[in-house]
């Protein structure tokens, strides 16, 4: 087997756009959430065309199997080619809403405190000189 046959399972699921970065993908190895079947996978396992692999991401579970092997992060449209989506329709139906996600502390655009602008507008139309 040549270098360029060995691929790590942290390195295809990152460059199957399963997972955002390289170590986002070796952090879900690492906490039992990518399983080879129903045994928790290593970072450094390697992968053969054919394996099927359970996957919990963020979003949602997948069950994926391997049809060509992706050494580099492709376009979405590219890296779909390498892996079937084998993923049960009732699993596909347990959306987990995870609130925290959405808030980053940043308030909306044009939302909270008004501008200066929006001040001058205020008591302008308020009539109110001494503000």
């Amino acid at each position: 087997m040549s270098e360029k046959e060995k691929l790590r399972i942290d390195k295809y699921l990152w460059s199957i756009r399963l997972f955002k970065t390289r170590a986002q993908a070796a952090d879900a190895c690492d906490n039992g959430k990518v399983k080879c079947l129903g045994t928790n996978v290593k970072p450094a396992k390697t992968v053969h065309v054919g394996d099927v692999y359970d996957v919990k991401t963020e979003g949602r579970k997948w069950v994926v199997k391997v049809t060509a092997l992706l050494h580099t992060r492709m376009a979405y449209v590219e890296a779909i080619k390498y892996y079937e989506d084998i993923t049960p329709p009732e699993a596909l139906d347990v959306v987990t809403f995870q609130p925290a996600a959405f808030h980053t502390g940043k308030r909306l655009s044009k939302v909270g405190r008004p501008t200066k602008r929006d001040r001058r507008d205020l008591t302008e139309f308020m009539g109110d000189d001494e503000v």
